[in-house]
């Protein structure tokens, strides 16, 4: 990220417990144009192709320099000089900058948090300024600059000059990053759209203070940002200045903010805004979801049923959001940014995670529908058939925990069969997964649906989660159909039968969790406020089972 040092640099600050003493949060670094590093002004961290920066040190309206623009573009969207600025909720600030004309064929417009004021490209020769007074709604970080338009006569190249952008304020001292975090060391991973322009980030303490920022990225850009932070509860905030998310119109941006591997916030698809709250180390609560540790914590010490029966405590009382909620589920979280990275809904029964995908799914428009073939439309799979606990009965019919996007033919083929190890296939879909007789090592003589090994551990993992998370009903769902009575045991304690066990097992090591399953379980929290323990901790598979 282009503010990488900076924003590192502020978070351990914090972490230690120092006093800073720096500039003003909405001070414009560099606005005198005196800072120069391999021919470019530091910290103004977007110069679009369609202009050239360099330092004058003969037309300047105060110090020893100014910043010499040369115009070789009538592309407007291709000429912006930025640099991303923090402001505080109520607070009005005045900008202002100093402009001077050549030719007169070129005027310049104030950015400040969106498009403000222009320049008179008919002043030549003598410096005039643009202003604009800007009331922050909410702390956030802004974009602040220039973007340099054309008008008759223009010719393909124009020189303009730019002196003293205010509020400004001197360079604060570089201090060397830490070689390590001895607090809570944070990830974000960061993939820009289109109009990276539009995007930003905070870390805010839950006192409104920001920590960190972000913002001035390029387009189509991954960027990955480690920052080392504090113990207590924070908020990340995700802002998109244009109101359209990061994704999915123009391009496929998603984040991810990870502690130790564990997801603290994640997603793509947002309006104007997105906020995640997570607390960290010892300042207590379940961590928001972002680190489970204290979620599990009454659990400590506990194996076998007694443990099954305390994460049931601990997960049984989730919000339904109601069945037709899914739809936005999928929307915003089943998306494809880990195979082909295309962004399109990830379908567990078409995806092909070592190739090309047969077809794919566009969110909302390709909804089910009527379908009469592979690739028609995508619906809602109940991983665990809902005719096994009495059909649209919640919270089980709306728990997103074991509902999947999948391709309607192939979930139709599937019906209510048992998950199992196929040997001799009636159907198999495009990426493998197949409906059909099952192997003699299975201990089970009826048909099966056998998914493809990529996702086997997935579903284990959610089979796990209904025996605990319903493990006071799910005793009595073994006689609603024929399939869950070969699958269910009757009991509230093993609940499964022998060889479904077994072969849970099997998939469970087969396939360990993944980056996919954690993010999604993460979603999933956000979604209906509780998480599944097997994805978190995968060794509670064993402890109980």
């Amino acid at each position: 990220m282009k503010h990488g040092n900076k924003a590192t640099r502020t978070i351990v600050v914090a972490a230690l417990g120092l006093t800073i003493h720096s500039h003003a949060i909405a001070q414009v670094a560099n606005g005198n144009f005196e800072s120069w590093q391999q021919g470019k002004p530091t910290q103004w961290s977007t110069i679009d192709s369609g202009i050239t920066v360099t330092k004058s040190n003969t037309t300047v309206k105060s110090g020893t320099s100014s910043a010499q623009i040369t115009v070789s573009t009538a592309s407007q969207s291709n000429t912006d000089l930025l640099q991303s600025i923090s402001v505080q909720a109520g607070q009005t600030y005045d900008f202002s900058t100093w402009v001077y004309h050549t030719e007169g064929k070129v005027k310049a417009r104030l950015i400040v948090d969106g498009y403000q004021n222009y320049s008179d490209p008919y002043i030549t020769q003598q410096w005039q300024q643009i202003s604009h007074q800007y009331t922050a709604s909410t702390n956030k970080v802004i974009n602040v600059g220039l973007r340099f338009y054309d008008v008759s006569g223009f010719d393909g190249s124009e020189v303009v000059y730019l002196d003293n952008f205010q509020p400004s304020d001197s360079l604060p001292p570089t201090t060397p990053p830490p070689t390590s975090c001895t607090k809570n060391p944070l990830t974000l991973k960061l993939t820009t759209d289109k109009y990276a322009s539009e995007t930003s980030w905070q870390l805010n303490t839950d006192q409104g203070n920001t920590i960190a920022s972000g913002a001035d990225f390029s387009n189509n850009t991954t960027h990955t940002e480690t920052l080392c932070i504090a113990d207590g509860t924070y908020s990340f905030v995700i802002f998109d200045s244009y109101g359209d998310g990061i994704c999915c119109e123009f391009g496929n941006g998603a984040y991810l903010l990870t502690h130790n591997n564990q997801t603290i916030a994640e997603g793509s698809s947002f309006t104007n805004q997105k906020t995640h709250r997570f607390t960290l180390g010892s300042d207590g609560g379940d961590n928001g979801g972002g680190t489970p540790g204290d979620y599990y914590a009454s659990a400590t010490g506990l194996t076998g049923y007694a443990l099954k029966t305390q994460l049931h405590n601990i997960i049984k009382a989730h919000n339904s959001q109601g069945y037709s909620a899914i739809w936005q589920f999928i929307d915003r979280s089943e998306r494809d940014i880990y195979f082909e990275k295309d962004n399109s809904v990830l379908d567990r029964y078409s995806e092909k995670p070592s190739s090309i995908d047969a077809y794919n799914f566009v969110a909302v428009s390709d909804q089910c529908g009527a379908y009469r073939g592979e690739s028609d439309c995508y619906n809602r799979e109940h991983s665990f058939p809902k005719s096994w606990f009495g059909g649209k009965v919640e919270p089980m019919n709306s728990d997103i925990h074991h509902i999947f996007a999948s391709d309607g033919f192939v979930n139709s083929k599937r019906s209510n069969f048992p998950f199992g190890e196929v040997s001799s296939a009636s159907f198999t879909s495009t990426n493998g997964s197949r409906v059909g007789s099952p192997a003699s090592t299975l201990n089970y003589n009826g048909t099966v649906f056998e998914p493809i090994d990529k996702f086997k551990g997935d579903f284990a993992r959610v089979y796990f989660y209904m025996a605990t998370r319903y493990e006071n009903n799910i005793g009595n769902w073994q006689n609603n159909t024929t399939h869950s009575d070969a699958v269910l045991d009757g009991s509230s304690a093993r609940v499964f039968e022998p060889w479904v066990i077994a072969m849970l097992l099997r998939w469970h090591q087969l396939d360990p969790v993944d980056d996919l399953e954690t993010a999604r379980n993460q979603a999933a929290y956000e979604f209906q406020g509780n998480r599944n323990p097997y994805v978190d901790h995968p060794e509670f598979v064993s402890q109980i089972w």
